[in-house]
């Protein structure tokens, strides 16, 4: 079997001088609350996109992938995110990030880089946030910038926002970043601070699949944008910095002042947040077989409320609870992507013929269903 050592080898005709790693992750509950100051329960996967670097005599990077073909240089001297584009922009992204933020480059020499994901394209699975942090924990070693955890994650973020120009929050990046076994990330985006929460999934003989629907979806552009500006919208119509701010007795004067469209963007996210704090109580106190009504009450209102829901993850979750899951939920950002069901692990696989069997009645596209376990963040591997 050909390792990202040799894949290195063979590209840049040397020995890599050390492999680091990022996960992709899941979002258990918590969707669209990241950038209105919200609470987000993410937890890192068992899918992880690779780093291979050497350094060079230079100040240039030079980048390749074995996803793609050619290969991308760009000086240190001369970062700049208006000329960033596609897969390398998560890369170079991350260096811009840090010398923006005040990070010294001065000693920082060149690099070789050659990536490679095994995070699934396209999924909601958050392949941008492990690219990131696979890149931003190696500069951290490799230039001896001395960062945190959470400021690497912070740097991936501006990078996101910035030389991608998708308007994400915290949320993938510190899952990508913090992910502990067996634990999902409680982050409170307003302040940022950060706790691993423990699942008890093995103990409980629990999993989770995930239900590609394979409906790709893109974030920089289209329906995820248009939602970030009506939680905007609906921020300042309230009086508010931001939908944090908002609570039940909120919602009702929300009822005079906003829109009927608003209004529901804006419900989704305020009930969202006490689903991630009744699902933080709800593993602390009773564990996860009672998640059930947390995660299909979600799923309802990423579906009528927030409206960023597909008819192939609507009816994956269905036929999931159906089928014996104890609940089921989009997770991501939507418009496509993936859909998560808690599942004893004596049923998954029962669940997954349930699930392939009820879209394929309906003539929809046959998804792709896996498990993933919580598992380590952003490492050194070699």
């Amino acid at each position: 079997m050909t390792t990202i050592a040799d894949a290195f080898a063979a590209a840049y005709g040397r020995a890599p001088e050390g492999v680091w790693s990022a996960p992709g992750r899941v979002n258990l509950i918590g969707e669209h609350t990241d950038y209105n100051n919200g609470f987000v329960l993410p937890f890192a996967i068992d899918y992880r996109t690779q780093a291979a670097i050497a350094r060079r005599e230079d100040r240039e990077i030079h980048l390749r992938s074995t996803f793609a073909d050619g290969e991308v240089v760009a000086s240190l001297d001369a970062l700049d995110p208006a000329t960033m584009d596609g897969w390398s922009a998560y890369v170079l992204g991350v260096a811009w990030a840090a010398a923006d933020a005040g990070v010294s480059m001065e000693g920082a020499f060149g690099l070789d880089i050659l990536i490679d994901s095994r995070v699934p394209v396209g999924a909601g699975l958050s392949s941008s946030a492990a690219l990131e942090c696979a890149a931003g924990v190696a500069f951290n070693d490799l230039w001896g910038w001395d960062l945190d955890k959470l400021a690497i994650a912070r740097l991936g973020r501006v990078a996101e926002n910035t030389a991608v120009g998708a308007p994400t929050g915290l949320l993938d990046q510190a899952a990508s970043m913090l992910g502990k076994e067996d634990h999902v990330v409680f982050l409170d985006c307003l302040t940022e601070e950060a706790r691993p929460v423990p699942l008890h999934l093995r103990e409980e003989g629990l999993g989770i699949l995930v239900m590609n629907s394979n409906v790709e979806h893109e974030h920089a552009t289209g329906g995820y944008g248009d939602r970030f500006r009506s939680c905007e919208r609906g921020a300042k119509e309230l009086g508010v910095e931001s939908l944090r701010e908002v609570d039940r007795d909120g919602l009702e004067r929300a009822l005079e002042v906003l829109d009927a469209e608003t209004l529901r963007r804006v419900r989704h996210v305020v009930t969202e947040n006490e689903r991630v704090l009744a699902t933080v109580d709800t593993l602390e106190e009773h564990g996860p077989r009672a998640l059930g009504p947390l995660l299909d009450a979600s799923q309802e209102s990423m579906r009528d409320d927030f409206e960023i829901t597909v008819r192939e993850i609507d009816l994956a979750c269905e036929a999931a609870v159906a089928g014996g899951a104890i609940g089921a939920r989009m997770t991501g950002g939507g418009f496509g992507g993936s859909s998560i069901a808690l599942v004893p692990l004596d049923k998954a696989d029962a669940i997954a013929d349930a699930v392939r069997a009820a879209l394929a009645q309906a003539g929809l596209r046959e998804p792709t269903i896996f498990p993933v376990v919580p598992s380590e963040g952003a490492r050194r591997d070699s």
